[in-house]
């Protein structure tokens, strides 16, 4: 089952390495127009950046574009997975911005970050966090936050725990050989947690998230399941960390709609956190930038001119 619609991403403007360790490098890049406002995007738990090129498209022609994706996802290199943990992925974050404004100059940062990529967002805002990285934190202006996994009061933590321990012994099974991109996109395409996509991103997720495994005779998931489910497992433990009394900037949540079954974990209800611009997208699952993306960047667009 294949798409007439081919998503292909385009060379960046530019492009800046990022060194998170001593055997671990990312790669910032620079798309859109860059006299617009910075925009600075990332992905979810076991995806690519590049898979949300139907979303971040769309802002090409206004905004200033860095994208990148997280340790041991993506373009990047598989390194060790005892590093693959929150404070690190915290620590990166620090990094990364730092060194965007080494390579592209600085601007005040907008955050747009979905799912795993949120919470860490929103984990960097603790003064705490910062301190034990020695790092002054993220300094963000704005942070658009796309269904990030946190406790919902319907939700009770050990509910929460339940679930996060299910999907993390399901991540653990999942199969990690396909013989060809064809054979993953006709996996994926029976999904039913992927059932609202756009076309065409099935095919994008084939290409961005599996490579050529050593030796060629197969295709393997560029972030491997052990590392995936290793987030799942942390997130049980810093989903409910996040102080929403004392954010330091303007922040914007754009939910899944919550009348229908969650695909990745519970979120939690923001509708009534004075600190926080909640809403949630109508008959959009937490994929909902490659459900809608005209709509998320629409919805994006609207707190951006409004906040600004």
């Amino acid at each position: 089952m294949t798409s007439e619609v081919a998503w292909e991403i385009p060379e960046p403007l530019s492009a800046c390495e990022v060194r998170l360790d001593d055997t671990t490098v990312t790669t910032i890049r620079r798309y859109g127009n860059a006299e617009g406002r910075r925009l600075i995007l990332s992905h979810g738990n076991g995806l690519a950046i590049d898979l949300y090129y139907p979303f971040w498209s769309l802002l090409a022609d206004d905004f200033d574009l860095i994208v990148y994706d997280l340790r041991n996802h993506g373009r990047n290199d598989v390194t060790s997975v005892q590093m693959h943990d929150i404070p690190t992925f915290i620590s990166d974050l620090y990094r990364i911005l730092d060194r965007t404004d080494e390579c592209f100059g600085p601007k005040p940062r907008i955050g747009v970050y979905h799912s795993f990529s949120a919470l860490i967002a929103l984990l960097s805002l603790s003064p705490i966090m910062a301190e034990a990285s020695g790092s002054r934190g993220p300094n963000f202006s704005t942070l658009v936050l796309f269904d990030p996994p946190l406790y919902r009061p319907s939700v009770s933590e050990t509910k929460f725990d339940e679930l996060a321990e299910l999907l993390a012994r399901r991540t653990r099974r999942r199969g990690n050989r396909f013989p060809s991109l064809a054979s993953f996109v006709d996996l994926v395409s029976y999904s039913p947690s992927l059932a609202r996509v756009v076309p065409g991103v099935h095919e994008l997720m084939a290409r961005t998230t599996l490579r050529k495994a050593a030796g060629g005779a197969h295709y393997e998931l560029r972030c491997p399941p052990e590392y995936e489910a290793r987030i799942v497992d942390y997130v049980r433990g810093y989903a409910g960390m996040v102080d929403f009394e004392n954010l330091p900037c303007h922040i914007k949540v754009l939910g899944a709609d919550p009348t229908l079954p969650f695909a990745y974990l519970p979120t939690f209800d923001l509708m009534q956190m004075e600190t926080v611009d909640y809403d949630f997208l109508p008959e959009a699952t937490h994929y909902l930038q490659l459900e809608k993306p005209a709509e998320c960047v629409a919805a994006m667009r609207e707190y951006l001119d409004r906040a600004s």
